[in-house]
């Protein structure tokens, strides 16, 4: 909780920073383009101002995520931050495509700018400002692992490459007499696009739901694998309810001879384990048991793979269990995303391990590994 806590004061902070330093430079851009005639530098001061706007939007979803658990939304709030994200993402998109309009209207009415040294004096501290302030904002967005900053960041980097490239036209204007404010105006606003659209398509990636990053997948099963007792860790699925929150499950292949008491103190070390070394709730851990005191079941344990193994498309093979008694044999098969029709590779492992146990009932699961990263 204080983490947490910890977590949102930075992130407010941060914003709060980002608001203040955008307003100031919104107010001095919009004066130096409105007295310069500059339709660049009052675009620019137009990014500012959507930039202050942004900073408050991610203020206010962080609060509303911040927000504690409850009837209705059991696995809380966290989400909302995916949310305020999108909302900026889709600002920085409007003044992209407000800022282009007015743009082509100068290119088809041009205006001659009057630039005055202050001013582009001015428009230069405007551009160290924003690097500076795109810098610190994107790291700490990194650090808390915020999109909302890390997407303001990354807008403000843009901006000092905007306001630098006004500078650029001013300096061409004053030793050429040639005025590419109208065009320069166009090309900023297609850059805006560019990036808005870019942050929605990443937000809203997040928000249908992406792969777990491989590195915490593999850190979580090594943690599990840990315990003398597991065998082999399965099927991770982990699902995101806001940055740094997760709950997810397991499947863990334990050998037959383990009790249901021992079982049950495995299964609680786990959860207890993987929630304090990565803050990741396992709200369930599935179990297989393999065969140990069968040397036949060992010995088709070992064929069954090899023959698995010879299919293209399998990742993996797992859950093998050979019952004698039933003359049954049962187990799961991880199949790649990347293979052409997952269903056929199934039901050529189906026909191959068949016709290598006729006699037996086969119980095989295509299975998927949601933390697949082959």
């Amino acid at each position: 909780m204080n983490e947490r806590n910890d977590r949102n004061k930075i992130i407010i902070r941060t914003s709060g920073i980002g608001i203040v330093a955008n307003v100031f430079l919104a107010s001095f851009k919009a004066v130096i383009g409105i007295l310069s005639n500059s339709i660049a530098i009052i675009m620019d001061a137009v990014n500012n101002i959507s930039d202050a706007a942004s900073s408050v939007i991610t203020i206010i979803g962080t609060k509303l995520a911040g927000k504690e658990p409850d009837k209705k939304h059991p696995f809380g709030y966290g989400r909302i931050e995916y949310l305020s994200a999108m909302i900026i993402s889709v600002i920085v998109l409007y003044a992209g495509i407000t800022a282009f309009i007015e743009s082509v209207k100068k290119i088809i009415h041009p205006v001659t700018p009057e630039y005055a040294p202050v001013s582009l004096i001015i428009v230069g501290v405007a551009v160290l400002v924003k690097i500076v302030l795109g810098r610190y904002v994107k790291s700490v967005g990194k650090k808390v692992k915020s999109d909302s900053l890390i997407n303001s960041g990354d807008d403000a980097v843009l901006d000092s490459v905007i306001s630098a490239s006004t500078l650029a036209a001013a300096a061409i204007y004053l030793l050429f007499g040639l005025s590419l404010e109208a065009w320069l105006g166009a090309i900023i606003s297609a850059v805006i696009i560019k990036a808005g659209v870019e942050m929605l398509r990443d937000t809203l990636s997040k928000i249908l739901g992406e792969r777990v990053d491989a590195d915490l997948a593999r850190s979580i099963k090594a943690t599990v694998a840990s315990f003398p007792e597991v065998n082999g860790v399965y099927d991770l699925v982990l699902h995101n309810y806001g940055p740094d929150s997760f709950n997810g499950s397991v499947h863990i292949e334990v050998p037959d001879t383990l009790s249901a008491d021992n079982l049950d103190k495995l299964l609680r070390k786990i959860q207890i384990k993987v929630f304090s070394e990565h803050n990741v709730i396992l709200t369930a851990i599935g179990v297989y048991s393999y065969n140990t005191r069968d040397p036949e079941a060992v010995e088709a344990r070992n064929k069954v793979a090899k023959i698995v193994g010879e299919v293209s498309g399998v990742l993996q093979m797992h859950g093998f269990y050979l019952d004698k008694a039933e003359k049954s044999i049962r187990f799961d098969i991880v199949i790649s995303f990347d293979a052409k029709d997952r269903r056929a590779v199934y039901q050529e492992v189906c026909e191959k391990v068949s016709k290598e146990y006729p006699d037996h009932t086969l119980q095989i699961a295509m299975d998927t590994d949601f933390s697949e990263d082959a």
